[in-house]
């Protein structure tokens, strides 16, 4: 049976019309106490004015009732099958900050955290974000302490804020392995455990560089300890130039979803540090490609925040800004996110995410506003996320006809 990746590799063709990919990282919402999500409560002319121009729906990422993370969100939108592509966060966020992961290595995505070490509860899983200069300082002070582990060797990589990648080479080794993570603040460290007997080493390694890294930070503050999740090696996945006959560009501030774009096959692009800045830079780059994902990081952290207003003025800030994108005319513009992360769920939730698709071959919605309730009524329906990129492509006019 011809998978549907398959089906739009036959189909495509080049043509010069550009597409562009706005990702509002955890766009979708619940109603806060004014009965409206925060896009719904967000002041957004823009988005409304384009909504009623444009095609709107609900994306499920990966199936009914499923919490997508990150990885499997962003595979749906780039028209992977996120059941079929199992990716760890780990990898990602390598890619992203420029490791090396060798053939058999295993990567993982690491938090700083703050713990009560006398009782192992994790009293903070993000060291109350502490600066990218301080996690910078505290990379060094590990590097120059933990050369190895046993027989493996250990390499640190900085990553955003709280973040870093560390990668663990050596025999032997497995991805196989349940994150060190409890996931909640208050909660009492959970430890690496194996999935199978093949990863029995790989979860005593994690465990033992999880001890020692506890070790050396003890007398940090509030960075005194780390976590591990997204234990994974490097997968092959094919490129979406391969797959669909365009020149993507990805422009995304935060490692992991550079990564990401990386694994598929993406150009990786200069964003800058800023939002101002990100919108900024699409046009430096407008002339070279065809395709653009732009990564918004904000709306999701501050939906994990579990801050409702402020998840609000991230929304509104890329309003204001998106006559940066409009003014260079994309032929196909896409706004929408890779999961939905509520702030009154202070997470990623299993909700279906709003997408909002314009082009001239749209069929309009005639929609008073972007939000939730207007893309459960809108003309693209409920769609599986992976459905979007041959959505953006014929609107394109990149595929041909199917049959005689």
């Amino acid at each position: 049976m011809v998978s549907r990746a398959e089906l739009l590799q036959s189909l495509a063709t080049e043509n010069e019309k550009k597409i562009l990919l706005l990702v509002m990282d955890g766009l979708g919402g619940l109603p806060g106490e004014e009965g409206s999500t925060e896009l719904e409560e967000a002041v957004t002319p823009l988005m409304n004015r384009l909504a009623a121009e444009s095609e709107m729906g609900l994306l499920s990422m990966v199936d009914v009732g499923i919490t997508p993370g990150s990885g499997p969100g962003h595979l749906a939108l780039f028209g992977y099958d996120p059941l079929t592509w199992s990716i760890g966060r780990g990898i990602l966020e390598a890619l992203g900050v420029g490791a090396h992961v060798g053939a058999g290595d295993v990567c993982a995505r690491g938090n700083f955290c703050t713990v009560d070490h006398e009782k192992n509860i994790i009293v903070d899983r993000r060291a109350g974000r502490i600066p990218t200069e301080k996690s910078e300082e505290i990379i060094k002070k590990l590097q120059q302490a933990i050369h190895s582990i046993d027989d493996v060797k250990v390499t640190f990589y900085p990553g955003k804020e709280h973040r870093f990648v560390v990668v663990f080479s050596g025999e032997g080794l497995s991805e196989a392995v349940h994150d060190a993570d409890p996931q909640k603040d208050g909660h009492p460290m959970r430890w690496a455990v194996a999935q199978n007997e093949e990863a029995k080493k790989t979860e005593r390694i994690i465990n033992g560089f999880i001890r020692r890294v506890w070790e050396v930070l003890k007398s940090e503050t509030p960075a005194n300890g780390c976590l591990l999740r997204g234990f994974s090696s490097a997968p092959h996945l094919p490129s979406l130039s391969e797959l669909y006959k365009i020149k993507p560009i990805a422009l995304a501030t935060y490692p992991m979803y550079r990564g990401l774009a990386r694994l598929v096959g993406m150009d990786i692009g200069e964003p800058g540090e800023t939002m101002e800045e990100l919108f900024h830079s699409v046009g430096r780059y407008w002339s070279e490609y065809n395709f653009f994902y732009v990564h918004v990081k904000y709306t999701d952290s501050r939906g994990e925040d579990g801050n409702f207003g402020e998840k609000v003025k991230v929304i509104e800030e890329v309003d204001r800004l998106l006559p940066k994108i409009l003014d260079l005319k994309p032929d196909v513009l896409a706004i929408t996110g890779d999961h939905s992360t509520p702030s009154r769920l202070a997470g990623h939730s299993w909700h279906d995410v709003p997408v909002l698709l314009w082009s001239p071959y749209a069929r309009r919605s005639g929609a008073l506003f972007f939000g939730e309730r207007s893309c459960a009524s809108g003309t693209l329906g409920r769609l599986p996320g992976e459905k979007l990129m041959g959505l953006l492509l014929a609107h394109s006019l990149k595929l041909e006809k199917y049959g005689a």
